[in-house]
């Protein structure tokens, strides 16, 4: 029987520090330290996220390796996001990940961001996972992406935004409604007490199976501005109503790219991976669908974490697919590159 090998994987690709153990398949502990103090500038500041990855990357190693009752030497391998992501907090858990690995002599493992998403599914924790080839429809705070997973290493762009991503109109739009950061969950919850047909949006066309969310928000931004200028008090008085609306323009716009992509490729398994995957209006529309067999990950696997990571990290050990310490942080890295 071939040993499941034990990967500690580490994720910095934004504001938090994740530092996960797996074996195999299978999660022995998966910590994240978030970072508040971004709420008070109403979004992510790259300088004081690198920073805070720097006080936070050793007690979330540490506290990984114990919480999975492990030593230090029983780790046969260290991931880390190579990127996507803020460039300063790659570099953090990058040069941590390269440091750990030739302390212990141990391969290192360079992975992508959005796949790491998309392969969360494959996490052994008693969800179903999804059988190739499947459409993921990965959306987040920084990309909305649909792609044709044909294997663990076989990833194929479908459509992609062509300017802002799903999960950046949630905060924006919620920022512009006066919400607090981060918005899109806040938004969300509104969501499911409104009407969503009372107030209708822009549903931008961006050719194909691409996505475009920045039309979107302008037109919220001056039906909002016109409708203050009549009534100072129209956001508050009609904020669940709004919430609802914005929340069914921007699913509408996922489903019905999916719906296409689906239809073209002949497929019908379908997942959804990335923060927004979390959004309760997006995961009841997915499931509803009746010809279609959906697939999502559990919450704690939706939003950025490092098992995520440790899962890409699996696939990449078992065909001996490693890293050397040369290779660097990369802001931008195309998925299936």
């Amino acid at each position: 029987m071939i040993k499941e090998p034990i990967i500690l994987a580490i994720e910095s690709s934004c504001d938090d520090t994740g530092a996960a153990i797996m074996k195999g398949k299978k999660v022995l502990s998966n910590i994240i330290a978030s970072q508040k103090i971004h709420e008070q500038y109403g979004g992510v500041v790259p300088e004081l996220a690198s920073r805070s990855h720097q006080q936070n990357i050793i007690p979330v190693v540490h506290q990984a390796i114990t919480a999975a009752g492990i030593a230090k030497e029983q780790i046969d391998a260290v991931a880390f996001t190579k990127g996507p992501g803020l460039l300063g907090s790659l570099l953090v858990g990058s040069s941590f990940a390269k440091s750990f690995s030739m302390a212990l002599n141990k391969p290192l493992i360079e992975i992508n961001h959005m796949e790491a998403h998309i392969l969360a599914h494959f996490i052994e924790d008693g969800s179903p996972s999804p059988e190739f080839p499947f459409i993921c429809l990965t959306v987040s705070g920084g990309h909305t992406q649909l792609v044709k997973v044909s294997a663990p290493n076989d990833f194929f762009i479908l459509g992609e935004t062509i300017d802002d991503a799903a999960g950046e109109a949630f905060d924006k739009i919620s920022k512009i409604m006066g919400l607090p950061y981060p918005g899109g969950p806040i938004l969300d919850k509104m969501a499911r007490e409104g009407n969503p047909n009372k107030f209708t949006f822009a549903h931008p066309k961006a050719g194909e199976l691409n996505f475009s969310f920045s039309g979107l928000k302008t037109s919220v931004l001056y039906f909002l501005k016109k409708e203050v200028e009549k009534n100072p008090n129209f956001i508050e008085e009609n904020k669940i109503d709004l919430a609802a609306s914005v929340q069914k323009t921007i699913i509408d716009i996922l489903m019905g790219q999916l719906k296409k992509a689906a239809q073209q490729e002949n497929i019908s398994h379908i997942a959804i991976a990335g923060g927004v995957s979390a959004n309760s209006g997006l995961r009841n529309a997915i499931t509803s669908q009746q010809n279609w067999k959906t697939y999502i990950p559990a919450f704690q696997f939706c939003t950025d974490n490092a098992a995520m990571i440790g899962i890409a990290a699996y696939f990449k050990y078992i065909h001996q697919d490693f890293s050397n310490l040369s290779t660097k942080a990369s802001a931008r890295w195309e998925i299936g590159k």
